[in-house]
């Protein structure tokens, strides 16, 4: 639990123009992010975590969840859907977050955040869950 005081911001509206339906947007699944696998000045450049970041399972730990990489071998080599919701998080947290992940619907690829993680990979690996439109 974490109970510190602190002024959080700055705010801005959540942009989910990456939709392209409300189709899946009723039933996310609530997950954990764990914030030590994502980078500071590329996943969460403005305090949060955009929505529309595609995300992996870590194997390890099921139930927590990571920046989508092809590269990676823990499990996040699998995208296993999007961010739904802005989620922010500080520099150097440890403390693992809640969040709600889309695991069906309709995307806009071109409106997905700069950083997303999106790639031919992810794409197919959503495949059959995840429409993705231009």
């Amino acid at each position: 639990m974490d109970i510190t005081v602190r002024s959080e911001g700055p705010w801005q509206p959540e942009d989910r123009s990456w939709l392209g339906s409300a189709h899946g947007t009723t039933a996310t699944k609530t997950i954990t992010l764990d914030p030590t696998l994502f980078t500071a000045n590329t996943h969460y450049p403005n305090g949060y975590i955009p929505s529309g970041t595609l995300l992996g399972e870590v194997t390890a730990s099921p139930g927590v969840y990571g920046p989508y990489s092809n590269a990676a071998s823990d499990g996040r080599e699998v995208a296993a859907g999007i961010l739904f919701n802005s989620t922010p998080i500080r520099t150097g947290q440890t403390t693992k977050v809640g969040a709600p992940l889309l695991e069906h619907g309709i995307v806009r690829v071109s409106k997905l955040p700069t950083n997303s993680g999106i790639d031919s990979a992810g794409r197919t690996d959503l495949a059959g869950k995840i429409i993705f439109r231009a």
